[in-house]
């Protein structure tokens, strides 16, 4: 019952983190992708550090991820050029020559596991900062946190969906080989109940006057020039849900392939901070090419 109660509390401080700092402003958004950021990238390589005799410069490599989502935000906003991404530059290229000095055993080996985490993690939380940038009619460009939102909420709900569905009736394995619970009962479970919640955002975001009486009228999407219908906010729903669930495949089979049954114990009753974004690692770099190729043009 204490693990209940600790697993509930944490699940709900998480939450009021997230979508408040993403709903206040853009400041907020920065400095919490940031955190976070930080910490997957600091986790992750706590995790791979001695895999396969690797030697990992952990503090310059986070502090590198970090920097490139700060550059990304700067550059999303047009408030720097393509120049504000050297440093990360000179950061890959002394990863890359400092291993020429160290004189470690498997150099090759720390090449790949400091660079990987710099795409899965820090590059795909930068995304991230494109997704939350349009501009609006006026030809301003302006945060808009509603598609942020979205990602977390469907994919929320598609972990609330898959868990209930696959408990109740779950029979058959969806990748037994990676993770022996999931099941297509609870997938399919998870994809309709994330499809639903879609409309809902559709019914409240895409007209302005149904979101007034909630307050939400600061989301409309028409001030930004974007006109979705029910079915591309369907579409968006459906794209989140398909790749958070490899997402979270995918790190199921990097925990296996440590030997780890977590990632870290950062959340109290959840895990560490890989297992809590693994979903939004692999949703965000969906959403992007999605939102580019039907919302934005």
């Amino acid at each position: 019952m204490k693990n209940l109660i600790k697993r509930i509390l944490t699940g709900i401080i998480f939450v009021a983190v997230i979508v408040g700092a993403i709903y206040y402003g853009p400041v907020t958004f920065l400095l919490l992708f940031c955190v976070i950021t930080a910490l997957t990238l600091w986790e992750f390589y706590g995790l791979v550090k001695n895999y396969e005799n690797a030697a990992i410069k952990r503090v310059i490599s986070v502090a590198g991820g970090v920097y490139l989502f700060a550059a990304t935000f700067l550059y999303a906003n047009e408030m720097a050029g393509g120049i504000v991404f050297l440093p990360y530059l000179i950061f890959l290229m002394y990863s890359m020559i400092s291993e020429l000095y160290f004189k470690e055993s498997n150099p090759i080996n720390n090449w790949a596991l400091t660079f990987f985490p710099q795409i899965y993690c820090a590059g795909f939380f930068s995304l991230l900062n494109f997704v939350a940038t349009f501009e609006s009619v006026k030809g301003f460009l302006e945060y808009t946190p509603i598609f942020i939102l979205a990602i977390f909420v469907f994919v929320w709900v598609n972990d609330t969906g898959a868990f209930v569905f696959g408990s109740l009736f779950g029979k058959h394995r969806l990748f037994e080989r990676i993770s022996p619970k999931k099941s297509w009962e609870g997938f399919v479970g998870g994809m309709v109940a994330a499809l639903a919640v879609s409309q809902v955002f559709a019914y409240y975001f895409s007209n302005p006057d149904h979101g007034n009486w909630l307050g939400l009228d600061r989301f409309g999407l028409e001030w930004l020039g974007i006109h979705m219908n029910w079915l591309t906010w369907l579409g968006l729903a459906g794209v989140i849900v398909v790749f958070s669930t490899w997402g979270d495949l995918t790190e199921s089979l990097l925990k296996r392939t440590l030997g780890v049954k977590d990632s870290g114990n950062v959340l109290p009753g959840h895990g560490g901070m890989l297992d809590r974004f693994d979903s939004i690692m692999m949703a965000a770099p969906a959403a992007f090419i999605y939102i580019e190729l039907f919302i934005r043009n």
